[in-house]
């Protein structure tokens, strides 16, 4: 077996459920798609083409679950950072009703996924909680849980008491909860979809990196250290964790550093009095904070931190610090891993599908809401590489757009996270 890159340690790596066999490439293959990365847009879109009786290829320099899908907060959030009447204002009301539709129900095209593969990922539908501790922040809050509402989904507006129910705090004036919304454990669920793609018929190789991408006689070549992969169509599917194999691609995200840290278990009492209603949250300010509490009773809380790898809390003791002042209860808790990942942001905050070239389909930029939104979006891919048009898409599809000066992207992150910081600690 090829060299891998070490699967990051986490507390998903420390406590899931064993991995298939994902061999590295050997020798020379032909395929229908070749797919470029094993996480949850690659796998899902593997697991609908083999179902579909495609031949299929999955390439991962690492292995399932290697990048932000194995290590991102676990909360299946429903929709995009963009409001409902905005998305219909941005791509007009046919186009921009389906993609409300697609994007705010995909925690629910996520869950029957799973349950109908019977993947072992400790999934749960417990709701997601928008929440607001500034009366600034609680109008953005009231303005989208209005829109849903309007447009019949199960979307509640909770007030400050009803929000202390939910949470066990007293810090947020307003909550917009979503019944759709809920969690997963990441790893094990893209653990599971590789399993179910290789028994659909998909082979997928971990420890492959794709060195080169050429097209001739109308096929593509996916060149690698072990041998090649020839294909009418490929996918690209490396979402924060782009390199430079399509030109521009890279430089048409940002990729952020995203820390999460983890308790351990907490003793009964306490866990009743943290998040009771077991939903999940994430914040609305400047720096958005997310937060759950596992089925092992075990309090996760992310949000932005260092812009480079990670791999204990004491990095991230900011999130600790503000978990003891949500619940005082929480003071002398042990926090036993830190980690982190990168995910894709985008210019406009809308998820980006292109097609750069013919039979060339790439897939990124998920703004942090990519365990529900990509798995669902992973079946559109599919759609699309199986001769669907564009009009019967929910994503549109986009040239892509390098930013400018994307080179200094990364001093560009620090200087919002530090200004963000301080506006919340203002209200500002």
């Amino acid at each position: 077996m090829r060299d891998r890159p070490p699967l990051p340690p986490s507390l998903y790596a420390a406590t899931a459920r064993p991995a298939a066999p994902t061999p590295a490439l050997e020798g020379d293959r032909r395929a229908d798609v070749a797919v470029i990365g094993a996480g949850f847009t690659g796998l899902s879109t593997a697991l609908n083409l083999a179902e579909g009786g495609a031949e299929v290829v999955v390439l991962d320099a690492g292995e399932p679950g290697w990048g932000a899908s194995g290590r991102n907060g676990g909360q299946l959030n429903p929709g995009l950072k963009t409001d409902p009447d905005e998305v219909e204002a941005d791509f007009g009301p046919e186009r921009g009703r389906r993609l409300v539709d697609f994007a705010w129900n995909a925690p629910e095209t996520t869950l029957a996924l799973i349950r109908r593969l019977g993947i072992e990922c400790d999934a749960r539908q417990g709701g997601t909680l928008r929440a607001a501790y500034h009366p600034r922040h609680a109008e953005g809050v009231a303005r989208t849980a209005e829109q849903c509402i309007r447009r019949g989904m199960p979307v509640t507006l909770l007030d400050r008491e009803a929000a202390r129910t939910e949470t066990g705090t007293d810090r947020h004036v307003a909550i917009m909860r979503d019944a759709r919304g809920g969690d997963v454990q990441p790893l094990d669920y893209a653990r599971g979809l590789a399993r179910a793609a290789i028994a659909a018929g998909a082979a997928v190789h971990g420890g492959t990196r794709v060195t080169a991408l050429r097209r001739e006689e109308g096929r593509w070549t996916l060149s690698t250290p072990g041998g090649s992969v020839s294909a009418e169509t490929v996918v690209l599917a490396t979402n924060g964790y782009t390199d430079d194999l399509w030109p521009g691609l890279r430089r048409s995200v940002v990729p952020v550093f995203s820390s999460i840290a983890a308790s351990e278990p907490m003793t009964p009492n306490v866990a009743a009095a943290v998040m009771p209603s077991r939903a999940v949250l994430y914040e609305s300010g400047h720096v958005t904070v997310y937060l759950r509490v596992d089925g092992a009773g075990r309090l996760l809380m992310g949000g932005r931190g260092p812009q480079s790898p990670i791999g204990d809390p004491s990095p991230v003791r900011y999130l600790i610090r503000y978990a003891e002042r949500l619940w005082p209860q929480l003071a002398g808790l042990k926090w036993t891993h830190g980690w982190n990942g990168q995910l894709a942001m985008t210019v406009d905050h809308y998820p980006h599908l292109h097609r750069p070239a013919p039979g060339l389909i790439a897939c990124l930029g998920y703004n942090g809401r990519g365990v529900a939104l990509s798995t669902a979006t992973g079946g559109e891919v599919a759609r699309l590489a199986a001769g669907a048009a564009e009009r019967d898409i929910a994503l549109p599809l986009s040239p892509i757009r390098p930013i400018r000066l994307h080179r200094f992207w990364r001093l560009g992150v620090l200087t919002k996270v530090v200004e963000g910081r301080v506006r919340d600690r203002l209200g500002a």
